[in-house]
C-alpha cells in the first residue's frame, strides 16, 4: 500500500491561517427528562449558550450568582431534528470523503467492480428504522470510476479493542470472552486496528445491517460481561475506495498508482461520571475509572496541541496513553478534519459536569488541524468517456454525410473511397441463353481481379497501419516521458511547497514567539515601572520613617535626661523616707524592748512573790479567774501588774480539726512566718510533695499556699479537698474550701497614726496585740 499521488499544488494564498482548521465542536441540548427538572442551560444564539449556577451551587455558595457563556461553531436546541443536524455536520465530511479529501489516501491493489443493488431483504428488527427514499444522496460523482464501501465496527473497553464484526462460534458451555485486538502502524505511519473485520457494502440498507449486527452482537457481550454499552467507546469506521475506469467505460484500469482509499470514522464516546454520585463500586466503578482516564488523556493531548500550537512549543503528545487518542493521532497530526459533537444535559443537577466539559470545548475549538489537499486519480481527464462517446458519434455522423460505411469503423474515409475507385469495373452480366460461356468467365477474371488489387490495397493499408501504430506509440512514449517530467516537475513543485509551507509554519511559529517575547517583554517593562513607582515610595517612606525615627531618638534622650532627672529627685526622696524610716524603727524597737523588760521584771516579782507563799498554803492554789489573766493595754510606760496569773498559748482552731486523717502538704518553697496563729492539724503527714502513698492512707487533703497581697504582705491559703479511691486503683482529690489566712504588720497602722499626730506620744492603743501574746508565749 502507498500514498497516492499528490496533485499539483495550487497557488496558495499569502495568508497563513488558511492552511489549517480550527477543530469544529457543535453543541447540542438534550430536552429534560420532566417539566419539573430545573434547567440550568439557555441557548442563546445560535453560537452561544449561557449557564445559570442553581442554589446550591460552588459558585453561588458566598453568595455570588454568576452567569458564564461560552461558543460554539453551531448551538442545536431542544426541537432540532436528525437530518438538520446532519446536514450541518456530517454531510461535509461525507462529501469531502467521496471526493478523496482525506488524509487516509493509500494505493490499493484490490480492485472493485460497480455497485449493485442489493436483493436480500433487510432485517425486520430494523426494517422500520431506516427508509432508503430519504437517505441523502452525494452530488459531484466521477462518473469515470468506480467505487467500494467497506465498514468495520469496533469497541474500546477498558482500554481494550474489541471487533465486534468478528465471527466467533458461541459455545452455550464454555462461551469465550472476546479477543482484543492490537493497533500496528503501516509504512505511511497511519494507525489501524490490526485484524479488524472489513465488510463491502453496496447500498444503504447492507451498510446499515452491518452496523445492526454489532450492535447486536455488543448487547450479547454486555449481557454476558454484566455491563452496560455506555461505558464503552465505539468506532463505526466507513472507507471507500475509488477506482478510474478505462476510456471505454468497460473495464476497471488495473493500475495500483490510480486507487485512493478515503475513510470517515463515527466515533461515540463514553460519558464520563462522578463516582461519589453514581457510588459505583467493584466493576462499575473500575469502568469508570478507565473512561474517566481515557477521556482525561484525549484533554491532555488537546492541551498540549494548543501549547505547541500557540506558544511554539514542542512538547510530545501522549497519544499512546488511551487506546482512543493512540487511533486516531493521524487527524490531530495529519491532514484531516475533526468534527466534535457535545451533548449536554441541561439539568441543574449536572451543572458543574456541564461547566467542565463545557470548558474543555472551548479548549478544543482553538486546536488547529491541517486542511486536506484534493488528490483527484492522476494523469486521467474528468470526463473523458462521454467525450469519447461523443467523438464517436460525431464520427458516424459525418460518415453517414458522406455515404461511407456506418459501422463504427475508424479506417480513413478518404482510403476507402480510393479503394473503391482503383478497382475495374465489372463487365455486363445479362446473360442472353444458356450456351453463353463468355459473360460469366469474364465476369469470374474481373472479379479475380478486383480480388488482387483489393488483397494489395489491403497488404499496403495493413502496412500504412502498422506504420501509423508504429508512430503513435513513439509518440505515447514521448507523450509519456513528457508527463513523467511533469510528475517529476510537480513532485520537486510539491516539495518544494511542503518546504515553503514548512518554513512558513517555522515563521509563524518564530512570530508567535516573537509576539509572546514582546508580551513577555510588555508584561516586564510595566512590571519594572510599577517596581520603579513602589521604589520610588518606598524611599520617601523610609526617609519619613527615617525623620520620624531621628524625632523619636532626640525625644527620647530628652524622655531620658528628664527621667533621670525624676529618678535622681525620686531617689533623694526615698533616702530621706528610709532614714525616718529606720529612726521611727528604731525607737519603736526600743521601746518594745523597754516594755519586754517591764513585763520581766513584773514576771520575777510574781515569781518571787509565789515561792515565798507556796509553804503557808496547804491546800492547792485556785485557779485565778479570768479576768485576771486578761492584760490590758498598756501605755508606752506601763505599771507592772505585781499579780500576774500564767497566760496560755492561744492557738488557731482549723476548721480541719476532726477524726479524718490528712495530707498536710506544703511546698518547700513556703516562708516560715513564725507567728501563733498558725493552722493545726491533727494526725496529718505532712509532705513538701504529693505521693501516692501518703494519699492512700488519709481521707482529706490540704495544700498550703502563700502569695503576695497587694500592701505587700504574706497571704496565706489553705485549699482542702477530699480524696477518692478510682476505678484504677489510683487516687483522686476533688477540692470542696479554700481558707484564706493574712497577716497584717502592726508598724504600718502605727507609721499611720504617728505620720498623722506628728510628734504626738504614744498612746495605750499602739501597743498591738502581737507583742502581747509574744510576751504569753514567752511566759508559758
Amino acid at each position: 500500500r502507498g500514498k497516492t499521488p499528490r496533485r499539483p499544488a495550487l497557488k496558495k494564498p499569502s495568508n497563513n491561517s488558511n492552511l489549517k482548521d480550527p477543530v469544529g465542536v457543535y453543541c447540542r441540548v438534550r430536552p429534560l427528562g420532566s417539566e419539573d427538572q430545573e434547567c440550568c442551560i439557555e441557548v442563546i444564539s445560535e453560537t452561544t449558550i449561557q449557564l445559570h449556577p442553581p442554589e446550591g451551587s460552588k459558585v453561588n455558595r458566598n453568595g455570588e450568582f454568576k452567569e458564564t457563556q461560552y461558543s460554539f461553531k453551531n448551538v442545536f436546541g431542544l426541537n432540532i431534528s436528525q437530518l438538520e443536524l446532519f446536514d450541518n455536520v456530517a454531510k461535509p465530511l461525507v462529501d469531502d470523503v467521496i471526493h478523496c479529501k482525506n488524509e487516509r489516501q493509500k494505493r490499493e491493489s484490490q480492485t472493485s467492480a460497480p455497485k449493485t443493488p442489493s436483493r436480500q431483504r433487510p432485517d425486520p428488527e430494523f426494517a422500520d428504522m431506516i427508509n432508503v427514499e430519504d437517505t441523502c444522496k452525494a452530488e459531484g460523482i466521477d462518473e469515470d470510476s468506480v467505487y467500494s464501501v467497506f465498514v468495520s465496527y469496533i469497541e474500546i473497553y477498558n482500554n481494550y479493542i474489541y471487533d465486534l464484526l468478528e465471527e466467533v462460534p458461541y459455545d452455550p458451555i464454555r462461551p469465550k470472552p472476546p479477543q482484543s485486538k492490537i493497533l500496528r502502524e503501516d509504512q505511511n505511519h497511519n494507525m489501524y486496528v490490526a485484524g479488524c473485520t472489513e465488510v463491502e457494502v453496496k447500498s444503504t440498507v447492507e451498510a446499515f445491517e452491518v452496523f445492526w449486527k454489532g450492535q447486536k452482537k455488543r448487547r450479547i457481550a454486555n449481557t454476558q460481561l454484566n455491563r452496560e454499552s455506555s461505558r464503552s467507546h465505539s468506532v463505526f469506521i466507513i472507507k471507500l475506495a475509488q477506482a478510474p475506469l478505462d476510456a471505454d467505460g468497460d473495464n476497471v484500469l488495473q493500475d495500483k498508482d490510480q486507487i485512493s482509499v478515503s475513510q470517515l470514522c463515527l466515533v461515540d464516546l463514553a460519558g464520563s461520571e462522578r463516582t461519589s454520585r453514581t457510588r459505583a463500586e467493584g466493576s462499575r466503578l473500575r469502568e469508570a475509572g478507565n473512561i474517566n482516564q481515557s477521556l482525561m488523556t484525549l484533554r491532555t493531548c488537546i492541551e498540549v496541541l494548543r501549547e505547541n500550537q500557540m506558544y511554539g512549543t514542542n512538547k510530545m503528545v501522549p497519544y499512546r496513553d488511551s487506546k482512543v487518542t493512540h487511533l486516531f493521532k493521524n487527524y490531530f497530526d495529519g491532514e484531516g478534519k475533526v468534527r466534535m459533537i457535545v451533548c449536554v444535559n441541561p439539568k441543574a443537577d449536572d451543572y458543574e459536569e456541564t461547566m467542565l466539559v463545557m470548558r474543555f470545548a472551548e479548549m478544543t475549538q482553538e486546536v488547529e488541524v491541517a486542511r486536506p489537499v484534493d488528490r483527484p486519480i492522476c494523469g486521467l481527464t474528468p470526463g473523458r468517456r462521454n467525450r469519447n462517446q461523443a467523438f464517436k458519434e460525431e464520427l458516424t455522423r459525418k460518415l453517414e454525410e458522406r455515404g461511407g460505411p456506418v459501422n463504427g469503423d475508424l479506417e480513413n474515409p478518404s482510403a476507402i473511397e480510393i479503394l473503391i475507385q482503383s478497382l475495374p469495373p465489372l463487365p455486363p452480366c445479362n446473360l442472353v441463353d444458356v450456351n453463353d460461356d463468355q459473360t460469366l468467365p469474364r465476369l469470374i477474371e474481373c472479379l479475380e481481379k478486383r480480388h488482387r488489387i483489393r488483397q494489395m490495397m489491403i497488404d499496403e493499408f495493413d502496412k500504412t497501419a502498422g506504420l501509423f501504430k508504429s508512430m503513435l506509440q513513439e509518440f505515447d512514449g514521448t507523450l509519456m516521458a513528457k508527463e513523467n517530467f511533469i510528475q517529476e516537475q510537480r513532485g520537486k513543485l510539491g516539495d518544494k511547497d511542503r518546504v515553503i509551507t514548512g518554513q512558513k509554519s517555522e515563521v509563524d511559529r518564530l512570530e508567535k514567539k516573537v509576539k509572546t517575547l514582546e508580551y513577555k517583554i510588555d508584561i516586564l517593562q510595566k512590571t519594572t515601572n510599577i517596581y520603579e513607582v513602589d521604589k520610588r515610595s518606598l524611599q520617601q517612606e523610609l526617609e519619613t520613617k527615617d525623620q520620624k525615627l531621628q524625632r523619636e531618638l532626640s525625644e527620647k534622650r530628652r524622655m531620658e535626661a528628664r527621667m533621670q532627672g525624676v529618678v535622681s529627685n525620686t531617689k533623694m526622696k526615698w533616702e530621706k523616707e528610709c532614714e525616718r524610716r529606720v529612726a521611727a524603727k528604731q525607737m519603736e524597737m526600743q521601746n518594745k524592748l523597754w516594755v519586754k523588760d517591764e513585763k520581766l521584771k513584773q514576771l520575777k516579782a510574781i515569781v518571787t512573790e509565789s515561792k515565798s507563799e507556796r509553804p503557808e498554803r496547804s491546800e492547792k492554789p485556785e485557779r485565778p479567774s479570768r479576768e485576771k489573766d486578761m492584760v490590758k493595754k498598756r501605755s508606752v510606760s506601763p505599771s507592772p501588774v505585781p499579780n500576774a496569773p500564767p497566760v496560755q498559748p492561744r492557738h488557731r482552731r482549723s476548721l480541719s480539726a476532726g477524726g479524718e486523717r490528712w495530707v498536710d502538704h506544703k511546698p518547700a518553697s513556703n516562708l516560715e512566718l513564725g507567728t501563733v496563729m498558725q493552722p493545726h492539724v491533727p494526725n496529718a503527714i505532712k509532705v513538701s510533695v504529693p505521693n501516692e502513698k501518703a494519699l492512700s492512707k488519709c481521707d482529706k487533703y490540704m495544700l498550703t499556699h502563700q502569695e503576695l497581697a497587694s500592701d505587700g504582705e504574706i497571704k496565706t491559703k489553705l485549699i482542702k479537698g477530699e480524696v477518692f479511691k478510682t476505678r484504677g486503683g489510683g487516687q483522686s482529690v476533688q477540692f470542696t474550701d479554700v481558707e484564706t489566712l493574712k497577716q497584717e504588720s502592726p508598724t504600718s497602722s502605727t507609721n499611720r497614726k504617728r505620720r498623722s499626730s506628728g510628734n504626738a506620744p504614744v498612746q495605750k492603743e499602739e501597743t498591738t496585740e502581737s507583742e502581747w501574746t509574744d510576751v504569753e508565749t514567752r511566759v508559758s
